[in-house]
């Protein structure tokens, strides 16, 4: 075990790129698989956000199923039962409902 401690150590003295190359790499393969794919979603919902119109069938972030009933520049109301509605904020606006239907 300490020879081959020993032995890791010698190697990694005679190049400082020895020493920074793992820890790039580290950060390469998080910046591809976490940060890239969660920039990518939250550009997908923003765009999502911004394309409701009167009539979509949406889910709010505390889950409730309603319908875009107006829209105004920082909330929405939304229908969830006849006559019914709520004012939410747009960005609470999670997805469509007929994403639900489209995963099963």
């Amino acid at each position: 075990m300490n020879n081959l401690l020993l032995v890791m150590l010698q190697q990694q003295q005679g190049s400082p790129w020895a020493t920074f190359l793992p820890l790039v790499l580290i950060i390469v393969v998080f910046y591809f698989f976490m940060i890239r794919p969660q920039m990518r979603r939250q550009k997908e919902l923003r765009k999502f956000q911004e394309s409701l119109s009167k009539g979509d069938k949406v889910i709010v972030a505390g889950g409730i199923f309603g319908k875009v009933a107006e829209i105004k520049d920082e909330y929405i109301l939304v229908e969830i039962d006849d006559n019914v509605r709520i004012k939410v904020i747009k960005s609470t606006v999670l997805r469509d409902s007929a994403d639900l239907q489209q995963q099963k």
